[in-house]
């Protein structure tokens, strides 16, 4: 994920916003990509409560979200922290998400950065690998949240399987489990709605096997202590790497089950109280996945996505001191991997990236972009063609379609934006504030998008008719004028003619004359 990294900062404090919980971790960066945790905090704000579908954040949960992110800004501020914050289910799907992130930002400056699913089970995996030593071992991770469960095959930090469902526990409280006492009908209802999502998991984890299997977060962990209580074990101590197996499961399931009311099931030993409203459909989900996946033991990781947001940062921010050409391979492969779905011409495309990587470094004093704005031109010039798969006629919408609503593993919902927008302004009209997609962005990141789709514009001009004729261009500020020098392997003229029909936009950004010379 592209992040505003600081190169001096020696803490990072990353939030994992949930449905259920909130939690802050401040690490202290070590050398290389380690780190220490100095300070962490979790409070239980049910921000996805009130609603069966979750389709709406309600005023009260907003209120309870801002007042726990202002006490999360105020610990990362004292020290002098840099803010990493993730929200996941809750926030991905309410349709008033943006007034959500508007309001957090307006009180707390935080700023958030919405994830799809298949992020968040990459982020819960980089997590899970700094905790457990399983990294070359084919790992199946299940991770229980509020709103969502994430399902995810990996090894060696690549994950080769990442499924997210909608049937987190929060959720599926709301939906089964509304009246004071828990009926036995309830809970048949549920575990079928439970079937008919895993079953489609249980497919396709079966064709690629695993060796090992790790749970993660809350309800995984609240199971996994109060086995072993169930087991005359100490819960007081470090859970991580804890191993149960199915049968402990459905012991300590059945006992959740005979426990009618919350009040009830506080009496569990081990339980976390706070999860005794919503622990029931939490088990069912983790039964029935072992039942539909054939787990016969499972292993806990007290690491997650929290810990998977300080990792990723520290991954981006040293291949960033290193100036490699990709911020991340995942990145970078679902960026080819969308190219080759969508048969786009990946030599012209490369083509115009080298153009516009040359155009943007020479012209740097002029827009003043760094390594994070030359990432994202880099990706929307790779995939600004990617509409042609729909058709001709208006590709470059189509093309801004595609980006944002394609899952891309690596990149947040935000940055989604505005790669899409950059891809879609390389040919036709310029940015417009009644345009829906770049409405969304923030003023500076407008702008942004306007400074490189104006060079992305230029470059694709200079490859016009596809043929790579182009070899090099230099640019040479003079007063109020960009000298665009071309060197091509045979007569431009197309070309040229193209670039200059193009350019408005990046004239009119930076308030510059291009002159496009032979």
């Amino acid at each position: 994920m592209f992040r505003t990294i600081s190169k001096d900062s020696k803490y990072l404090a990353a939030i994992d916003i949930g449905t259920n919980s909130f939690h802050l971790v401040v690490c202290e960066i070590m050398q290389g990509e380690k780190f220490r945790i100095v300070d962490s905090v979790k409070e239980n704000v049910r921000l996805g409560s009130g609603g069966k579908e979750m389709k709406f954040i309600s005023p009260d949960a907003m209120e309870r979200g801002v007042g726990a992110l202002k006490r999360f800004s105020e610990i990362a501020r004292s020290y002098k922290a840099t803010i990493s914050a993730i929200a996941t289910s809750a926030v991905r799907e309410a349709i008033n998400q943006s007034e959500f992130v508007k309001l957090v930002f307006q009180k707390t400056k935080i700023r958030i950065e919405v994830v799809s699913g298949a992020e968040e089970g990459r982020l819960i995996y980089l997590g899970i690998l700094q905790s457990l030593p399983i990294f070359n071992e084919k790992a199946l991770i299940i991770d229980i949240g509020g709103g969502s469960v994430e399902y995810l095959i990996g090894q060696r930090g690549d994950a080769s399987y990442v499924n997210s469902l909608q049937i987190g526990c929060i959720r599926l409280t709301q939906r089964y489990f509304d009246t004071k006492t828990t009926k036995g009908s309830q809970i048949k209802a549920c575990r079928q709605h439970i079937r008919g999502f895993v079953s489609s998991v249980a497919r396709e984890t079966k064709k690629l096997k695993f060796d090992i299997v790790v749970g993660s977060s809350g309800t995984i962990l609240s199971i996994a202590n109060m086995i072993r209580a169930l087991k005359g074990q100490d819960i007081s101590a470090q859970l991580n790497n804890y191993e149960f197996t199915r049968d402990e499961l459905n012991a300590i399931v059945k006992k959740i089950e005979a426990c009618k009311t919350a009040a009830a099931r506080v009496s569990i030993p081990g339980m976390d109280p706070k999860r005794a409203d919503i622990i029931v459909a939490g088990a069912l989900v983790l039964q029935e996945s072992f039942a539909l996946l054939d787990i016969k033991k499972m292993v806990v990781s007290i690491y997650a996505l929290r810990e998977g947001i300080v990792y990723d940062y520290l991954h981006n921010r040293s291949h960033q001191k290193d100036h490699f050409h990709h911020l991340s391979n995942i990145r970078y492969r679902s960026v080819m991997q969308m190219c080759h779905d969508f048969r786009s011409d990946m030599n012209h495309a490369a083509h115009v990236n080298k153009l516009a990587t040359s155009i943007f470094y020479q012209t740097k004093k002029l827009h003043g972009f760094g390594e994070r704005e030359r990432e994202f031109l880099e990706f929307a010039a790779l995939m600004h063609e990617v509409g042609f798969s729909i058709s001709h006629t208006q590709h470059h919408r189509h093309s801004y379609y595609l980006i944002r609503n394609s899952e891309l593993p690596g990149f947040t919902d935000y940055e989604k934006e505005i790669i899409a927008n950059i891809a879609r302004y390389h040919r036709k009209s310029h940015p417009k504030i009644k345009h829906e997609g770049y409405v969304k962005l923030s003023g500076p990141d407008q702008n942004m998008v306007s400074g490189l789709a104006g060079i992305l514009r230029i470059a694709d001009g200079l490859d016009r008719a596809h043929a790579r004729k182009i070899r090099s261009v230099n640019c040479k500020s003079q007063g109020r004028k960009i000298i665009f020098k071309i060197s091509s392997k045979s007569n431009p003229e197309l070309e040229l003619w193209a670039a200059d029909m193009k350019k408005g936009l990046f004239e009119e950004t930076f308030a510059r004359n291009a002159v496009l010379r032979a």
